[in-house]
This record gives C-alpha cells, structure tokens and sequence, in this order.
C-alpha cells in the first residue's frame, strides 16, 4: 500500500511537471527554430503585453476582421465616385468586407479586405491571388473620417493590379516569406534569396511589429527562465537599456529613417544590436537629402534638429515608449522638452499670443508641427481637390508659423 502511495505522487508530479512545459517547443516560428513566438512572452511579460497590442507598431500589420477596420460600410459614408458611371462600394457580406466595382449600375467584381496596414493615421489594404498580395485603391484617412484614393492611386480609374512588395512588409509586419525556414536563422542563411522570390506563402506573415522583432530571437530565453525562473537578470534576450545609443538608435532607424537606400540585406534579416550600415548604404543619386519628408523619414529629421546634435544621450526612446500607444495629451512630450529647456526664453511677441500654461504644456504644437507630406496625397472623389496627409515632423526647430 505504501509503495502505491508513492507511485501515485511519483505520477502526479510528472503530470504537473509535464504541463508545467515550454509551449514554445509545440510551435514553428516561420523565421527560424531560434524564434519562440510572441505568445511565449505573455506569461513572464503581460503588463508590457497588454500595452503594446494596443500600439501602432503592433497594429502596423493586421487581419482584415471587422474588428480592425476603421473604415465606415454604411450606406452614405462607404461609396468613391470614379465618374457618373463608375463606382467603388465599401460593403459588407456575410463575416467579409469587400471592394465591389458597380459599373451603369451593375456590379463588376469584388475585391476583399485580407490585410490591413495601419491604424493611427490611415489604414490600406490589400488582397490575396495566387500567392501575392494587391493593394485595394482606396484607403480610409482619420484626417477625414472617410475614404480617399490609396497613396499614388488615380480618381478617375480603378486599379486592382498593384502587387504590394514584400519592402512594405518589411516594416508593417515581423516576417513574410516565400517559405518557412526550417533552421536556426544565423545559421549561414538570409532573406536575400527569398527576396529574389517575389512570391509569398501567407502562413508565413507574422503581423505587426512583435516584440521578438525588437529584441531578437527568444527560444533560448524563454526556456531558459523556465527552467530557472528564479533569475533576475534577462538571458539570451537583447535589452535596449544593454545596447549603445548607436544600436538603439538603428533598430527604430531601419523603418523609420526613409526608403532611398541602397538595400544590401533585407530587413527582415535584421536583429536589434546589428550595425544598420551593414543593411544600407546612402544612395548618391538620392533627390534630396536635406528636406526628408514626415512620412517615412523620421529619424533623418531628428538628426537635424540642434536638440539631438547637442546631445549625448536623445534617442528614438527619449520620447517614445515602444511598449504603449502614443499619449494624446502633449503634456507628457512638454515634460521631456521642460527637462532640458527650463529656463527657455520666449519672445514677446510669443508671449503675447500664447500664455505661459499653455507654452509650457505644448511644445510641440510649436517646434513639431503639422506637415504635408509630399509622398502621399489623396482625392474623396474624382471631382474632389487633392488633400496632403500632414503629419507631425520629428526635426525639432523654431518655425515661423505652425499648422494646427
């Protein structure tokens, strides 16, 4: 009897155990064996978990659910005018969301939302055949609350055929490839091969930006503290706060500093800590290298701003939390300026527009302003004038007038 009792806590312990099991070994990461999925992270990391879903970066990429897209399907506010005959209809069907093209009335094809790419500015789609993706011409805009032909696309012709290239998922989402890889991803192996395959398996997208796209790949870490989840310190996990102001600054640089580059390895080939210029090279013949654009070139206008210049420390995380949704309320951007700017001198014309409150709590209304892109502009109709899609500029400076 006593030697049963013993065998029956022998086997509650194994069961316990067992189910006390890395889930990571049960899955396969399309980017390598060394990856342990985002999931992996939520039992150790759920407080940053539950932020960061909700941030742009993790919502950079998504499934077109109707839970996703912000984009009006009722009637009155989800028709585009191409002409007196022609028109696109935002429609919803069944559990789908569609583009339908009517042409004298009658419906001609319709197109369906499989993935979305964005959220805090703008939202376009796109949608799968035969192992590509093709973005839908029209777009919804928050600056409007409605929606607009998608960057570059006409207002008189409808265009279906436009292949959305795997660049574009290079910084929307955390992987898309033509195939999974099947070994560790440093293992003599890169995504260039794959980029000459312009084709893509879409089991192999992960959406969004993940968090094992910002700190590397996480198999050995989280195996690692489970076994041992008496350590404190973080093992085999990149950490931001153990990389230089150079590797900090290039891990937020390889999306957001422009796409006039010349490529020497993928992006999806990067990990955080990598030199970015072993990824890219200045390209000569670029247009213009001192008026960057607002969309797409954060970081080459940070770079020309005296507060970055004159500092030894300002990064990319000086301002931004990655792990949350940008605040609202500019009053948390004012606190970082205000800690270096204390004793900020305002001119009297200044002064007598703007009271001191308001000059304190709103720096960057003033020395970050609204700016039209000239890389993205868009009609509501056909008939509609054309509307820049303005954004707020990352070169900090004092400007002569500012768009509100």
């Amino acid at each position: 009897m006593k030697k049963a009792h013993i065998l029956f806590i022998i086997f509650v312990w194994t069961v316990l155990l067992t189910s006390c099991k890395n889930e990571s070994d049960n899955y396969t990461d399309p980017r390598g064996t060394d990856y342990a999925g985002s999931e992996s992270c939520i039992q150790c990391h759920q407080t940053q978990h539950q932020t960061a879903i909700l941030s742009a970066h993790y919502k950079a990429s998504s499934p077109a659910t109707k839970q996703n897209i912000v984009g009006h399907f009722t009637n009155g506010h989800n028709t585009f005018v191409y002409d007196k005959n022609t028109k696109l209809v935002m429609e919803e069907r069944k559990d789908s969301l569609y583009q339908v093209l009517y042409k004298n009335g009658k419906e001609i094809k319709a197109y369906p939302f499989d993935v979305i790419f964005g959220i805090k500015h703008a939202q376009t789609s796109g949608y799968w055949k035969n192992h590509h993706l093709y973005e839908l011409p029209i777009s919804y805009y928050k600056s409007i609350n409605g929606w607009a032909t998608s960057p570059n696309y006409s207002a008189t012709t409808p265009n279906f055929n436009k292949k959305i290239q795997k660049e574009c998922f290079a910084c929307h989402s955390s992987n898309v490839a033509s195939r999974f890889v099947t070994k560790n991803s440093s293992e003599n192996y890169t995504y260039m091969g794959m980029d000459v395959e312009d084709f893509m398996n879409k089991k192999t997208l992960i959406y969004g930006i993940d968090c094992e796209r910002c700190h590397g790949p996480a198999k050995t870490h989280v195996q690692t503290h489970l076994k041992f989840p008496d350590l404190k310190k973080a093992q085999n996990i990149v950490s931001f706060r153990n990389l230089n102001r150079q590797q900090r600054i290039d891990a937020c640089a390889l999306c957001h500093s422009g796409g006039d580059k010349t490529k020497l390895k993928s992006r999806f080939e990067y990990k955080p800590g990598d030199n970015l210029s072993d990824y890219f090279v200045e390209n000569p013949r670029s247009k213009d290298t001192l008026n960057f654009d607002v969309h797409g070139n954060q970081f080459g206008l940070l770079s020309q701003s005296k507060c970055f210049q004159k500092s030894q420390t300002m990064d990319c995380i000086t301002c931004h939390n990655p792990h949350q949704n940008e605040p609202q309320n500019y009053i948390s951007y004012s606190k970082i300026c205000m800690s270096c700017h204390q004793n900020t001198q305002h001119n009297i014309v200044t002064l007598k527009t703007i009271s001191k409150s308001k000059l304190a709590d709103n720096c960057v209304e003033c020395h970050m302003p609204k700016q039209d892109s000239k890389a993205i502009r868009f009609q509501q109709s056909n008939s509609s004038v054309i509307t820049s899609y303005s954004l707020r500029t990352h070169k900090i400076a004092v400007y002569p007038a500012a768009k509100k």
